[in-house]
Formats: structure tokens, sequence, C-alpha cells
């Protein structure tokens, strides 16, 4: 066998020990058991330790430890670390632990199973596989069970198969000669099987094996045979019923293909009906989990035939209705949810003009399912008369019940577009005036009878609103002055706000409404719940947002409203109701901007210095943070539409010239301290991003607070501005001029030569949010000043850096990075990115012929990152974007480039991949360079992906160190 260098030596008495410490409550001890564990994993010695555990008398947890450790070891250590001559040892060996434990405990046969299985998927040559293993097992006690779960899991292994060692050609000729070819015997092998005995017959692994193998074998096959009355005759038996219907559920999904499955679907649908009085016979005997099974199994019919219901909606009304009749008995909401799907999809047909007759036909099924849903949304009545405790303190139960009801509001908009949102608030209507007729005279104060039959209407409503057009003139009008006279019981209230907020943009289209319920929510601010609070600063933010105009007279008191209620609010809603406001001074007279941008920002200017006055812990510091938002909100909302002209001053930068200082100050003053630099900063970048060229009397100023706050405290939010203003103030805007341009360049290159002096004095590891924001910045200074970056000293260091960054783990930082290499690697290819648009030829083939230059010096380094973060240290998410860098340099230096993947793969760790494989790699890399076509050069990328994704299975990571693949450090002389 293969080694990987030195190798521990794993006895199986320490392996035991170590899982008896995993148990123990010494986290140190723990720690330490688990990287032992972890070593002993990946040792070749851990194939005979685990094989000696399997064979003793250790307990049942460590043997199943052992069979784990073992299924990964054929997984993805035997093509290295087991030579080719050896692989009919293991499967004897294999086959002789399975004898020993066909009586069980199952979860160690299980795994020695799929052992056995990913076994037979490597081994091409075992050609007699089902034979074999039937006939090996086929005479021992047990073996039936054996046979069984070997036969459940091989489908499962194959389907997985991208994780074994093999090509996808090899991969798919394997496929077939275990599943397809061995098809026919396996079906009649469980037909005999299930003949044997009753018992045999209601067996739940011999369903189980249907049911895997129902995704090799044509369901028709299936259907026509034997099998189809074993599932069904399963489905009358308890111990049995859970897995036959699941068999059955994954028999309908099978037919989904309708017109290639019609005579299997008449076969199979009305079997599936005559189903329909167990539902009743469940639900009467509080059998829960079979009641959810077969609603599941309903459901599933309904979602794989729906298109067939749209077609023949008489032929397949019944099932409809059975589905319903699910929905409608469950009392204690326990299966409801499993048919909101069916109700989806049956919708995404019939609300097609050409099923406009099965829409009809299906009319009454929907305003059914309305009523279920309205009786369903309902609050449970408390048990123990505490209004304030609807679920006896069950906050699991509370939560469960609240996402339930919006999954259900999803389905009643469904139900919406079938009926038409005018019948669906009509039953709102209905429900309301309902309750008004019967309980509103017996309600007083906070006492309210039965309020829940007034809450649901109220939601559902809610949930409708997205579907309501704003011309809806038939319900609402009728509805709406109902809603301002709701009983003051909190959750009434809380649902009539929430309503309210929905609907602004119908308030907007009928004002005559806007007072009584704009009044309504005002009102709600002098009530001691919290929870209505915040819904009414949102209900206040979605009527300023979208009653803008009309609230633009009642400006002055919406401040003296915000000003006594500013404080008052928790931390979002301060931000929603800031949001709300800032709408309505938005849209007022430019002549008057200024004066309400200080009318309205000087009490939150005046509040934000005397905070900062007093902010000496971090509470305080964070409240003076917190109050930055509110001033940023007016920055990014209040802003004037169209843009001032040219040497005209602009009214709303006017007021954040006089603000700018203050903020300065604070900046200055809490350098220290990471949030106040945030939200100071994200004020500035959305100055500049939303008021964009007006801002040019504030940018020297700022330009220079940025530049001082970086060299004093490192943190990248001051990269985030200088980007901001890179991509507002860059060449090809019409806003700037030339000398502008130039400032703001010279400012941008000098922030790199500090962060590159930066970076060259830490590692890698100690800046990773540095690293992402610094990258975020450099391709924003490629994208909008390449003619100016590209040439210039810093070019070459940013890059140089760029790779040393490779070797970090975190997603942000890389994936930056690789974005950044990305976008240069452009400038080197044929085609070029969309910054050569303003360059002249001569110019952009200047840039790219630097571009090349670097990479002739660079890229054998930036290869050996990229494969290294490929194999071993990137996380998944940056995968595409590293293999997209490889495909571009491959494109551009083919011939280095393969030259440097044949020289990085060979510095891998010995006993990870041996040469032969990598000669393999590479044939198959110079075959696609070779063929003078894009489309092959391209199918580089997924070779490297398919092959790096293998390796990174098989050697998670090495705990030694990467050797040769060490990252670097940066260095910057600047």
């Amino acid at each position: 066998m293969a080694t990987n260098g030195a190798q521990q030596t794993y006895h199986p008495e320490e392996v035991l020990q170590a899982m008896l410490t995993m148990r123990g409550g010494d986290s140190d001890k723990k720690q330490k058991a688990h990287e032992y564990l972890g070593g002993f994993q990946k040792s070749t010695g851990a194939w005979t330790t685990t094989i000696t555990i399997l064979q003793s008398n250790a307990e049942a947890d460590a043997k199943l430890f052992a069979a784990t450790t073992l299924r990964g070891k054929i997984t993805y250590d035997l093509s290295t670390q087991v030579p080719a001559i050896e692989h009919a040892a293991v499967r004897t060996q294999l086959l002789e632990l399975l004898k020993l434990f066909a009586p069980g405990p199952k979860p160690i046969r299980v795994q020695l199973c799929v052992c056995l299985a990913i076994l037979a998927i490597q081994m091409t040559e075992w050609k007699d596989v089902l034979p074999l293993v039937v006939s090996s097992l086929g005479n021992h006690p047990g073996s039936h069970a054996c046979i069984l779960d070997f036969l459940r899991v091989l489908p499962e292994e194959v389907t997985e198969g991208r994780k074994i060692t093999l090509t996808e050609d090899e991969l798919n000729a394997r496929t077939t000669e275990l599943l397809g070819d061995n098809a026919p015997q396996v079906v009649q092998l469980l037909i005999n099987y299930a003949h044997s005995s009753p018992e045999a017959a209601s067996n739940p692994q011999l369903l189980e094996c249907i049911t895997s193998w129902l995704r090799e074998v044509p369901v028709n096959e299936i259907v026509s045979s034997p099998l189809l009355n074993i599932v069904f005759n399963a489905l009358e038996s308890d111990s049995s019923f859970q897995e036959a219907a699941e068999c059955l559920s994954t028999m309908v999904k099978e037919t989904r293909e309708v017109d290639d499955n019609i005579d299997t679907i008449q076969v199979l649908l009305p079997r599936i009906l005559a189903l329909r009085p167990k539902i009743q016979k469940f639900v009467e005997e509080e059998d829960a989990e079979s009641y959810k099974s077969l609603t599941k199994v309903l459901a599933d019919a309904g979602i794989s035939w729906v298109v067939a219901i749209a077609r023949e909606t008489s032929h397949f009304r019944p099932l409809v209705d059975t589905i319903l009749e699910c929905a409608a008995r469950d009392k204690d909401r326990d299966v409801i949810e499993y048919t909101f799907d069916f109700w989806y999809e049956l919708k995404q047909y019939l609300v097609l003009e050409r099923y406009i007759q099965a829409r009809m036909e299906l009319l009454d099924v929907y305003s059914k399912l309305v009523d279920i849903l309205l009786n369903h949304l309902q609050y449970p009545e408390s048990e123990s008369g505490n209004e304030g405790d609807l679920f006896n303190g069950d906050r699991e139960a509370e939560e469960k019940f609240r996402e339930f009801r919006h999954h259900m509001g999803d389905t009643l908009k469904d139900a919406c577009e079938v009926m038409g949102v005018t019948e669906c608030l009509t039953k709102v209507l209905e429900s309301i005036t309902l309750w008004m007729q019967k309980y509103a005279g017996m309600a007083s104060g906070a006492n309210v009878p039965l309020w829940q039959k007034l809450e649901a209407p109220l939601f559902s409503m809610r949930a409708m609103g997205r579907m309501v057009d704003k011309d809806e003139n038939i319900v609402l009008p009728q509805l709406m002055p109902l809603l301002v006279q709701m009983p003051s019981h909190e959750k009434l209230r809380f649902a009539t706000i929430m309503v309210l907020g929905r609907y602004t943009e119908w308030t907007a289209a009928h004002p005559d409404f806007l007072s009584p319920q704009f009044n309504y929510i005002v009102s709600s601010f002098d009530t001691s719940s919290k929870e209505i609070v915040r819904a009414a600063a949102m209900a206040i933010k979605y009527f300023c947002t979208d009653c803008k105009d009309l609230l633009s007279e009642q400006v002055i008191q919406l401040q003296q409203f915000y000003d006594q209620i500013i404080d008052k609010l928790p931390e979002i809603s301060q931000e929603e109701i800031t949001e709300g406001v800032a709408s309505v001074v938005s849209v007022q007279p430019k002549s008057e901007i200024y004066k309400l941008l200080k009318l309205f920002c000087e009490p939150l200017v005046q509040r934000l210095m005397v905070k900062a006055n007093n902010a000496t812990d971090k509470e305080g510091k964070l409240a003076v943070a917190d109050h930055i938002q509110l001033l940023t909100m007016f920055v990014q909302i209040v802003v004037i539409v169209p843009p001032v002209e040219r040497g005209e001053e602009d009214p709303a930068v006017k007021y954040w010239q006089e603000v700018f200082p203050i903020l300065a100050k604070i900046l200055e003053s809490f350098m220290d301290f990471p949030p106040i630099c945030e939200r100071v900063c994200r004020c500035w970048r959305l100055m500049v991003i939303s008021h964009r060229g007006a801002m040019a009397p504030i940018l020297p100023e700022m330009a220079n607070k940025l530049a001082t706050g970086f060299a004093t405290s490192k943190q990248g939010c001051f990269l985030w501005v200088t980007g901001a203003i890179l991509r507002e103030f860059s060449d090809d805007r019409e806003h700037v001029d030339e000398a502008m341009t130039e400032h703001i360049y010279v400012f941008f290159e000098a922030q790199a030569t500090n962060v590159l002096r930066y970076i060259s004095d830490l590692s890698p590891q100690e800046l990773p949010d540095v690293a992402e924001d610094f990258y975020r910045l450099a391709l924003d200074g490629l994208l909008y000043y390449p003619q100016k970056f590209i040439p210039s000293p810093v070019f070459a260091p940013v890059f140089e850096a760029a790779i040393s960054i490779l070797v970090l783990e975190q997603r942000e930082p890389v994936s930056a990075t690789l974005h950044y290499i990305r976008d240069v690697l452009s400038w080197g290819a044929k085609y070029s990115p969309s910054s050569f648009e303003y360059l002249s030829p001569a110019v952009a083939e200047q840039m790219g012929s630097i571009v090349k230059q670097l990479l002739v010096a660079q890229g054998e380094m930036l290869v050996k990152r990229i494969l290294a973060g490929m194999m071993i240290t990137f996380p998944g998410d940056c995968f595409a974007d590293a293999s997209g860098a490889l495909l571009t340099l491959f494109e551009i230096l083919p011939d280095q480039t393969a030259a440097w993947v044949d020289q990085t793969l060979r510095m891998l760790p010995p006993g990870t991949v041996s040469p032969v494989e990598v000669d393999r790699l590479m044939v198959k890399i110079k075959g696609r360079l070779n063929a003078n076509d894009t489309g092959d050069v391209r199918q580089i990328r997924s070779i490297m992906q398919d092959f790096t994704n293998t390796y990174r299975r098989r050697y998670v990571a090495p705990r030694d160190g990467l050797g040769q693949l060490e990252g670097s450090r940066f260095r910057f002389t600047g």
C-alpha cells in the first residue's frame, strides 16, 4: 500500500480509548481525541484496524465507527492506498463481515452494505456483482435482510457516484452495468422474495428496496408486475404502512411525464382513490403519522398529474376532492401543509387561458379551500384563560404556528389568482361583518369574545394584499371603514395595522380613506404594546412612502410627531419611521429642501452630539453608531431629481456640508471603535452614490479624512468610500472634469500604497476583512481607471499581494480577490473587458501587453495558489471563480499554464495523488489545447474542477501543512 509520508501507528486499543474519551466532558481531551481519530481515519493502518475492531468484542458504537471509517476508506483511499490486485481481497473481507453482521445490528450492517456497494462501483472488473453477493450471503441466517439492504443502497450509492474516483465515462458505463443491466433480475428477485411468505410480502425492507429501484426500473414495469399488489396490500398493515406509502409516492412521481405514462396513471388512479376512506379512519383513530403519509401520497399524485387534471378535470376531480378532504379534516393542522404545493401547481395551469374550462369547474374547490384556510388561520383558544399566553408557554409551538400561517397565506394568494381577488375579499368582508353582527356589542375594551374569528380574516386580508389592484372599488371601500373600528384588543389592533400598512398603495389611489387610517396608526403609538408600536412604525414607513405626495401639506406636523416619538422607539422602528418621513421630505419643492432637512435633521444632529459626548462605554458608543444611521437615511432618500445644473448649488448637499465637520469630528474621536467608523463611512459612501456630481464641494475634505482614517485605523470601511468616489467620478462620467479625475486617481493610488504597506507588515491570516475591502476597491480602480492603474508602479505589487491573499480560507476575501484576478486576466485575453470601450485600440493593446508580461512573471505562483486552494483550502463558493481564472490563463498562455499545472500537481504531498493520475490529467488537458477549438479549451475548466473535487474529497486537508504548496509572505518596498 502507498504511504503518506511518515505514518503514525494506530492500535485498536488506542482507537477505542479515544472513542471513550469523546464521550467524556473534558473538552481539551475531547479535542485531542478528535484530532487523533481524524488522523486515524486517513491513515493506511485504518484498513486493518477497522476490520480488527469489527471482528472483536467491542461495543456496538465502536463497531459502527469502524464500519463508517471503512466506508470512508473505500470511498476516498482505495485507489491510492490499496493496489488494484488486492481489491478482490477487500471484497472477500467485506462479504465475510456481512455474514457476521447479517443478524444485526442494522446500522452496522447497512454501513457494510454501503462499503460493498462503493467497492462494486470502483471495481470495474467485477462483472457478476448481484449473483456473487446473493450466492455469498444466501445460505446464512438473516441473509435476506442483508441482501435487501445491499439492493437498497446500491442505486443510492451509484447515483452519488461523483465522489468516486472514476471518470465521467467510466461512471456512466458502471452505472449501466450495475443498475440498467441488473434491473430485470432485481425485480424478479424482489417478486420471489415477496411470494416466499406473508411476512416477507409486508416486510418494510422489501418496500424500501422497491422504492430505491423505482428510480432505475421503468415505472410501468413495476406497475404491471405483482409488486404493485404487494405495495397496496402493505398499506393494510400498520407495520409497513409508512414504507408502502413512501413507495407509492415515489411511484407516482415517476409518472410526472403524463403523456408518456398515461396507461400507468389509469391503473394507479382508481387504486389511489380507493384509499380515501382511510382519511376518516386515521382522523378518528388520531393516527397522525399515517394521516401524514396518506396525504403526501395523494398530494404527490396531484402534483405529478396536475397537467392531466387541467386537461381532463371531470375524470381527475375525485382526486382533487380527496386532497381537499385531507385539508378539511385536519383539525390539528398536521397535514394541510403537505397539500400547499399541489394547490400552487394546479393554480399555475388554471390561470392559463387554455385551461379556462378547468378553472371554471374547480372554482368551488378553491372557494372551499379558502374557507378551510380561514378556519385554520385562527389562533387557538387559551386553555388557561390567559390571553397573553395562547400556547401555554410553548414558544416553539407559537413560532411554528406563526410560520405556518405565512405558508397558508401563500396558498390564499394561489386561491386569489384562481377565484379572483374580489371573491376572496368578499369572504373576508362576510367573515368580519358576521362577527360584527354577532359579537361587536359584547366587546368592551380589551375583552373581546371570540376575537380569533375576527383576527383570522384580517390576517388573510393582509396575506392577499399583494394581489389586490389599487383600482379595486367593490369590496375595499366597504372593508376599510370597518378596519378603523376594530376593538382595542392587542392582536386585533396589530393585525389591523399590518393590513393598513399592506394596502397603502390602494389608499394612495383613494385619498378619502387616508386620514382615518393615518390617525388610527398614529394613535397606536400611545399603547403599551411593543409589538403594536413596532407594527405602527412599519406602517408609517409605508404610508409616508406610498402616500408621500398626499402627506406633503402636513410635513411640518409630521416633523413635530417625528421629533416627539423618535426617542421612544426601538432601533429598527426608528429607522423605519425615519425612512418614511424622509420620503415625504424628498418630494417637497427644491426651494424647501434645505430648510426642511435642517428642520428634521438638526434635532438628530443635536442628539448625536450629546450621545457622542456621553459615550464612554460600548453601549453608549453603539448608540452613537445607531443614531448616525438615521442621518444616513435622510442622506440616501432626500435627493434632488433631476440633478441641479452645473455650477448651481444643490440644497441637500448644502446642508450636508454643514453636518460633515460634525461627522468628521465624531469619526476622529472614535477612530478605535469600528462600528462608528463603519456607520460614518457608510453615510459618506451613500452621500457620494446618491448625490454624485453635486458632492464635488465636499470631496477634497472627505478624501483627506479617508486617507487619514485608513492610515490611523487600518479599517476597510475607509476603502468602501474610496471605491464609491472612484465609481462616481471616473474618466467616462460627463459631469467630471479632467483635473478632478486626476486628483481622484492620485488619491486612489495613495490609498493603495498605504494598504500594500499594511499588508506587507502582516501575514494574510491577520487581515481578511481589509483584504476583501481592498480588492473590491482595486476592482473599481481597474474598471474605471485602467489606463492609469495598469501602467502604474502599484499595479504589479497589488497583483502579487492578491496571490498571497489566496492562502486564506474565508469565502469573502478569497472571492473578492479572485474577482480582481479574473478582471486583470481579462485584459490579456482575446475578449476585452467593458473598460476597453472608451479606450483607443493602441492604448488597449498596450494594457494587454503589460498584463501578459505580469502573467509571465507571476503565472507560476498564481497557478500554484489557485490549485492549492481548489484542492485544499478554498471554500466551495470560490471554485467557479478559481477555475474561471485558470481557464483564462490557459487561453492567454496555454503551454506555460499547462507546464505550471503539471509542476504544481507533482508537488502535492506523497501518497495523495499518483504520478499516473497526474499523467492522465495532463494528457486530457493537452488534448483539449491541441484541438484548436474554443469549446475544447473551455472543457479544461470542467476537467480541472473534477480533478480538484476528487482530490479534495479524498484528502480533506493535511495536518502537517501544505508542504511545497505553502504560500509565501508578500513584501512591499514602495
